[in-house]
């Protein structure tokens, strides 16, 4: 009943990205600033007996450039962090925050009601509630042995 597939190589790349950002330098030594699909939103995922939450942090983002959908079985987060244009007089000397197209994936486990998935946006957090299903619960039964 796993919510995330573990991609050992996408922790390789989350290491090396938390490297770069902790000594300033973009992937590969250079300076310039990370390409734009080398970004993705950090989540928090917790589980009730009712319900799994998923926290995304998108600061920067319009809740209208973020879209939340479920697609046999997996849940899908995506949108856009557009960049500032540098207007006149004013030049940007370092850009850390990386921009652009993002896309997050989530395999949900069976038990998942997905028509009454709920979505809300505040200061920058996508909150999704999904909501578990209803059905029976495996239930301990004793058995007398002979």
């Amino acid at each position: 009943m796993a919510i995330v597939k573990w991609d050992p190589w996408r922790e390789m790349e989350d290491l090396f990205d938390r490297y770069a950002r902790t000594t300033g330098l973009a992937r590969g030594g250079s300076q310039e600033p990370l390409a734009s699909q080398d970004w993705s939103p950090r989540v928090d995922i917790a589980e009730t007996e009712a319900r799994f939450v998923i926290k995304a942090e998108i600061p920067d983002v319009k809740k209208e450039d973020v879209q939340v959908s479920v697609d046999n079985g997996v849940m899908t987060i995506k949108g856009e962090r557009r960049q500032e244009k540098e207007e006149k007089g004013k030049k940007f000397h370092r850009i850390e925050r990386q921009y652009g197209s993002f896309r997050r994936s989530f395999s949900l486990p069976e038990n998942v009601d997905t028509g009454a998935i709920s979505a809300s946006f505040k200061d920058g957090l996508l909150t999704v509630e999904l909501p578990k299903t209803t059905k029976s619960k495996p239930k301990s039964i004793a058995v007398a042995i002979d």
